[in-house]
């Protein structure tokens, strides 16, 4: 016996004939078919079991029944005269003695079908979550999310780590996005964060001695939704090694992720170790991104010097990148459409044209590349009926139309993308510094506390004017699949002498280090280890698991874009009494 049933919705067999059983679950539907007749489709959390009634007073009482009300089944297994093969259970149906009602749905009218609710209005679905799950579609992506987490945890487990949770209430801190903000209510005016990572706490686990950590960590950042990213919160899977080096980090990585991927992906392959590893700056030029899609193998081309001079006015001033596409069969209605699509994503545009079978340029801007034909042909390796797409402008913008490009020709065109596996790489050699867009001076790239590479000795030379900051690397990676960024880690910056003067370049001096980080920077100078770590985002990897578009299709309960739970009203307004307890005066936002 099983709480108040003795089998599941999706468990009886032909075997089972003959047996007297209980079922439990949701009423589904109900057909009727004449007044002593009818089938009704019971659905627990295992599957779906038909219950057939015959007479009168049993149709009578299925039909006073909402669906979606939850019932118990009393009654006899019998096998099916009409066998629905698409069906664990569609061999068998239950003939009813007892129809009892547990939980009634008060609503004649349901917000939407339940089998049918991913054709529902997304807004509609969020604030019905709780009927949006029934459907089992969409408990398929939750279940799949606890077996992936279950199956990281036990190998991260084997492979030596232990399993340490972190604070959630700790200190702001400026990590590069806005922080969460509790108020103290013991300590008036002050104020808890809410960790966008726990970064600096598990660097300080390796600092008190631990080897190797990991938590499935939740992270909270107050910035907007996109199709990889919920607002508010996501959860990662938080790793640091202390004694390690980056290829030690990899090691772990390539070893435990390829097997999930396999396991519990759709599709069956997966990169195997040791992953392709990128450099930055060969990403971008190849691929016009940081985040390369390696199951297409579009590439693109720097072909300035070719066609810089050609007259075409767009190409007049600053780069020029090509992609070439072979077996190219599509139509004008296809390009015009397309590259519409890039411009949009991209926010510049896109230039065509092709090399006929005849061998003769035509279409796009075909007038102005005709004249130096053999020198365009030579340089890019064109065959008959090659498609060639472009871009231009300032370096940045003609490679981020051409990763576009990459992205959106590679995955329309037949024959240019292997869609069907999970291809992983690393890109590494991230510059340490770049030149911020609103301030112009130096500023950190990414991770304030990652290693230069090269050590105290590259920043003195920087500092000293022998090198450009600029050209500095760090000893940071991303973890890439499919195109999506999975993570970001680093061998981390340990030696409080090197921290010192990496933050000085940026104009940052002692004391401001230790204002903004006073335990890191404290625990670093009582003896810390070299450590490294990467966090890859549990969400978006099971988003590329379960093959979905967007990262909402894996939450249980996720918020909209404007990070709003419409279910259950947050954020909300509090009572004032709330508000004196907190310390906190509302100020009307002037209109």
């Amino acid at each position: 016996m099983m709480q108040s049933r003795t089998h599941t919705c999706g468990e009886l067999r032909l075997g089972d004939a003959g047996k007297q059983v209980k079922i439990v679950g949701w009423l589904e539907n109900v057909r009727e078919v004449g007044a002593e007749l009818a089938f009704a489709v019971i659905r627990d959390f295992y599957g779906t079991t038909q219950v057939v009634a015959q007479s009168a007073e049993m149709v009578k009482e299925l039909h006073a029944i909402n669906k979606e009300s939850t019932i118990s089944v009393k009654g006899t297994v019998r096998e099916r005269s009409s066998k629905n093969p698409k069906l664990p259970t569609g061999e068998i149906e239950v003939v009813p003695e007892k129809i009892e009602i547990l939980g009634r749905c008060r609503y004649n009218e349901l917000p939407f079908q339940i089998n049918h609710s991913r054709q529902a209005d997304e807004a509609v679905r969020l604030k019905y979550r709780y009927l949006d799950l029934r459907n089992p579609e969409v408990k398929k992506n939750i279940i799949l999310r606890c077996q992936v987490v279950a199956a990281l945890r036990k190998a991260m487990t084997d492979h030596g780590f232990l399993e340490i949770t972190t604070p959630i209430l700790t200190a702001s801190s400026p990590e590069g996005a806005r922080d969460y903000l509790v108020p103290a209510r013991n300590h008036p005016g002050k104020f808890y964060a809410l960790p966008q990572a726990p970064q600096q706490f598990k660097q300080l686990l390796m600092t008190s001695g631990f080897d190797r950590y990991f938590q499935i960590a939740p992270c909270f950042r107050d910035e907007d939704a996109r199709a990889d990213r919920s607002p508010g919160e996501f959860y990662q899977l938080d790793m640091e090694m202390a004694f390690a080096t980056q290829d030690d980090v990899f090691a772990v990585l390539e070893d435990v992720l390829p097997p999930i991927f396999a396991e519990y992906g759709l599709y069956n392959r997966a990169s195997s170790a040791p992953f392709v590893r990128i450099p930055y700056t060969e990403a971008m030029e190849k691929y016009g991104s940081d985040k390369p899609d390696l199951r297409i193998d579009l590439q693109v081309q720097d072909v300035t010097a070719v066609l810089g001079g050609c007259g075409f006015e767009p190409f007049a001033d600053g780069l020029v990148k090509a992609v070439v596409v072979s077996g190219f069969q599509e139509t004008r209605k296809f390009i015009d459409k397309t590259l519409a699509a890039v411009e949009t994503q991209s926010g510049n545009k896109a230039y065509w044209f092709r090399l006929d079978e005849s061998g003769e340029l035509v279409g796009g801007i075909s007038k102005f590349v005709a004249p130096i034909r053999e020198q365009v042909v030579s340089a890019l390796g064109l065959k008959a009926g090659d498609f060639v797409a472009l871009s231009a402008g300032k370096r940045d913008a003609a490679l981020k139309t051409a990763g576009v490009l990459v992205k959106t020709l590679g995955a329309a065109v037949p024959g240019h993308m292997d869609k069907e596996q999970y291809a992983f790489c690393w890109i590494v050699d991230f510059p340490m510094y770049e030149i911020g867009d609103e301030s112009g001076e130096l500023e950190f790239c990414h991770n304030p506390f990652s290693m230069p590479s090269g050590g105290l000795d590259v920043l003195l030379k920087a500092e000293a004017g022998e090198i450009d900051p600029l050209a500095i690397t760090a000893d940071q990676y991303d973890l890439v699949c499919n195109g999506v960024e999975l993570s970001s880690g680093a061998v981390r910056n340990h030696d409080p002498e090197i921290m010192i003067k990496a933050f000085e370049l940026v104009r940052l001096g002692e004391d401001d280090v230790k204002a903004k980080f006073p335990a890191m920077y404290n625990a670093f100078c009582y003896g810390a280890p070299p450590h490294a770590g990467i966090a890859p985002g549990v969400d978006r990897m099971v988003m590329l698991l379960a093959g979905e578009d967007s990262i909402r299709e894996i939450i249980p309960f996720p918020m909209n874009k404007n990070a709003q739970d419409v279910m259950m009203g947050a954020p909300s307004e509090v009572s004032e009494k709330q508000l004196q307890e907190l310390h906190i005066a509302l100020v009307k936002a002037e209109e």
